[in-house]
C-alpha cells in the first residue's frame, strides 16, 4: 500500500506543523539480495535492532531543517532519522521530520492543517476521514496530549494516514482506529503520568490564578516555556524511535492485510460453449467405456477424434508439424495478398465453408488456427485433414489431401470456397529457404462461385482490415482488437436472438433494431448474414437461460 503516516501538532506560537513523518520507499526490482542489502553508510550508526522482520537503524542523509521552536521540532538537528528495511520484500521506511519530496510535503501539509483547524470531529478527538484525488485522502485521529504548561493544560496532536487510493484506506478504517488508538493511549498514559508529578511539585493552576495577566504580553510571556517537545512531555527517551517502530508496522500491516484479487465476472459465450463440449464429450467416452465394459483402445480413440475435430483446440492441431507455417492474420494477408485475403475472410464471416487443399498439413493446420480466430467459438466446426470430402453441415473448416476430388456442387456452390496449395520448385528444399517465406514456396490459387465485391462487405471486416494494414499496430494490439470486435458483435447476436427467436418480433421490428445496433447501411446483407450465421454459435445454457426467463416473466401476471 502506497501510503505515508505523519504526526502533527498544533503549536501555540506557529500553528499546525508536521512533527515526524513515515514513507514507504519500494525497491524498483524486488528481490531477494536487495531485499536484506545493507544501505550505504548506515552501519556506521547506532546498532542495528532486528524485530519483526525490520532492520531498523539511523539514515545516513540528514534532513534540512529550518527555524522552529522547541514544540515544532521532533529530531534533533544533528539526528539523521530513521530506515527500515523490510527484509521480505525490499521495502524500506523511512521517518524524518518532513518528507524528501516537495510534492509529498505539500501533501502532508495539507493533510496536517486540515485535521487540526479546519476537519473537526464531535468532541474534538477521534477519527476524521476527509481528502480528494488531487491532493490524496486522509486518515486522521486527533487527540490531546496533558502539559502543565499549556492553555488548559493540554496539547493537540493528530495522527494522520495519506493515500491516493480511496477505497483501500476506507476498508482499512477499523485496522487503522484500532491500532493507532493503541499508539495515542500510550502516549496519553505517559504524559499524565509526567503531568501528575509536575502538578504534584508546583500547582499550576493556583500560580497562574495569582499571576497577574495582560493579553497584551501574553505571547511573550509563554513564548519562552509554553513550546515544549513531546519527548520533554512524556519523558521518553526513545520516543522517536518507538513511533519509527509502530508507524513502519502500521505501513507494512496495513498493506499485507488486505490484496487485490482480479475476479472474473459472467463466463464468455466461447467459455461456454467450451464447457459444454468438454461435458458432452466426456459423456460420450464414459457411455462407451461403461457400456460393453470392453471397449477397445482404438475405438476409443477413433471417437475422441471425432468429438476433437469439433473442439477449437482438438489433439490434432495440437501436434507441430515440421515446415513454414503462418503465423497471424497479417503473415497470411501479406503471403495471399490483400483481395484474395479479403474473399477468403468474407467467406469465413458469413459461415461458408472454407477449404484449403493440399499436400502439407502442418501449413493448412496454421491457416485454420489463424483464421478460426475470426468467429466465436460456437461456430468453429473444423476438420483439419482429411483424405475424403467432408459435407459442409459438419464442418466449415476442411483440410484435404491433394489428391481429393472436390464434387461438383460444391464446386460450383457459391456458398464455399477452395484454397489449392501448390509447391513450387523450392518447396522441396524449403531447409535451405527462410521458414517464413512461404510465397516462394507455395503457390495459393483461391477458385469460388462466389464473387465478393471489394467495396462492399461486413462491417467487422471493413475495421479489421484497416488495423491490418495499418503497420504501427503490432500483431499482439491487432488480436486485441479482433477479440474486441468480436465481443462487440456477439454483444450485438445476443440482442437480435433475444429479440427475433425469443420474443418473436416481426421483420418491421427486428429492421429496426438492427438500425440500433449499427447493422444497416453499407453492407447491410452482410451485416445480417454475419449476425444470423453467429447466432449458430451461441452456447445451450444462454438460450436455454433466456427461455426460462421469458417463460417465468410471462407466468408471474398470472401469479
Amino acid at each position: 500500500m502506497n501510503a505515508l503516516v505523519a504526526l502533527c501538532h498544533f503549536c501555540e506560537l506557529h500553528g499546525p506543523r508536521t512533527l515526524f513523518c513515515t514513507e514507504a520507499l519500494h525497491p524498483p526490482s524486488p528481490s531477494p539480495s536487495q531485499a536484506g542489502a545493507a544501505v550505504p553508510g548506515d552501519r556506521d550508526r547506532d546498532g542495528d535492532r532486528e524485530g519483526e522482520g525490520l532492520t531498523m537503524r539511523a539514515n545516513s542523509s540528514a534532513s534540512q531543517r529550518g527555524e522552529m521552536c522547541e514544540g515544532c521540532r521532533s529530531l534533533p538537528a544533528s539526528h539523521p532519522g530513521f530506515v527500515s528495511i523490510d527484509d521480505e520484500t525490499g521495502i524500506r521506511f523511512l521517518s524524518h521530520q518532513h518528507p524528501r519530496q516537495s510534492q509529498l510535503f505539500s501533501v502532508v501539509r495539507q493533510a496536517c492543517v486540515r485535521s487540526l483547524s479546519c476537519e473537526v470531529c464531535p468532541g474534538r478527538e477521534g477519527p476524521i476521514f476527509f481528502g480528494d484525488e488531487q491532493h490524496g485522502f486522509v486518515f486522521s485521529h486527533t487527540f490531546f496530549i496533558k502539559d502543565s504548561l499549556a492553555r488548559g493544560f493540554q496539547r493537540w496532536y493528530s495522527i494522520v494516514m495519506v493515500a491516493m487510493d480511496r477505497i483501500y484506506l476506507i476498508n482499512s478504517w477499523p485496522f487503522l482506529l484500532r491500532h493507532l488508538r493503541l499508539t495515542i493511549q500510550s502516549l496519553q498514559s505517559t504524559a499524565l503520568k509526567v503531568f501528575d508529578n509536575e502538578q504534584g511539585v508546583c500547582p499550576q493552576r493556583a500560580v497562574r490564578m495569582n499571576s497577574v495577566f495582560s493579553p497584551a504580553v501574553y505571547p511573550h510571556q509563554r513564548s519562552g516555556s509554553a513550546a515544549r517537545s513531546l519527548t520533554s512531555l512524556t519523558q521518553h527517551p526513545n520516543l522517536w524511535a518507538s513511533l519509527h517502530s509502530s508507524f513502519s508496522w502500521l505501513l507494512k500491516a496495513c498493506g499485507s492485510r488486505l490484496t487485490e484479487k482480479l475476479l472474473e465476472g459472467a463466463p464468455t459465450e466461447d467459455t461456454l460453449v467450451l464447457k459444454e463440449r468438454q461435458t458432452e464429450q466426456e459423456e460420450e467416452i464414459s457411455c462407451w467405456e461403461g457400456g460393453e465394459g470392453v471397449t477397445s483402445r482404438l475405438q476409443l480413440n477413433q471417437l475422441e477424434r471425432e468429438l476433437g475435430s469439433d473442439l477449437p483446440c482438438d489433439k490434432g492441431q495440437g501436434v507441430e508439424f515440421p515446415g513454414p507455417h503462418f503465423r497471424s492474420l497479417r503473415h497470411l494477408r501479406l503471403v495471399l495478398g490483400a483481395p484474395e485475403f479479403r474473399q477468403l475472410v468474407w467467406h469465413v464471416l458469413m459461415g461458408n465453408q472454407v477449404i484449403w487443399r493440399g499436400a502439407d498439413p502442418g501449413l493448412i493446420q496454421s491457416a485454420f488456427t489463424v483464421l478460426k480466430a475470426l468467429l466465436p467459438v460456437g461456430c468453429v466446426r473444423l476438420i483439419p485433414y482429411s483424405a475424403q470430402y467432408e459435407e459442409a453441415y459438419r464442418c466449415n473448416f476442411l483440410g484435404l489431401s491433394p489428391d481429393v476430388t472436390i464434387p461438383a456442387h460444391v464446386s460450383s456452390s457459391e456458398f464455399s470456397v477452395l484454397v489449392d496449395v501448390a509447391n513450387t520448385e523450392k518447396s522441396c528444399q524449403y531447409s535451405a529457404v527462410s521458414e517464413d517465406d512461404i510465397a516462394s514456396m507455395y503457390q495459393f490459387i483461391n477458385s469460388s462461385a462466389n464473387v465478393q465485391p471489394t467495396d462492399k462487405g461486413p462491417t467487422l471486416l471493413n475495421k479489421l482490415e484497416v488495423a491490418l494494414s495499418n503497420e504501427n499496430l503490432s500483431v499482439e494490439v491487432v488480436s486485441h482488437c479482433l477479440l474486441c470486435l468480436k465481443e462487440e458483435w456477439m454483444n450485438k447476436v445476443k440482442v437480435l436472438f433475444k429479440f427475433s427467436k425469443v420474443d418473436g418480433r416481426g421483420r418491421e421490428d427486428t429492421q429496426k433494431v438492427l438500425a440500433v445496433l449499427g447493422a444497416t447501411g453499407p453492407g447491410e446483407d452482410d451485416n445480417v448474414r454475419l449476425l444470423k450465421f453467429w447466432m449458430t454459435g451461441l452456447s445451450k445454457t444462454y438460450k436455454s437461460h433466456l427461455m426460462m426467463a421469458v417463460r417465468g416473466v410471462e407466468r408471474s401476471p398470472s401469479q
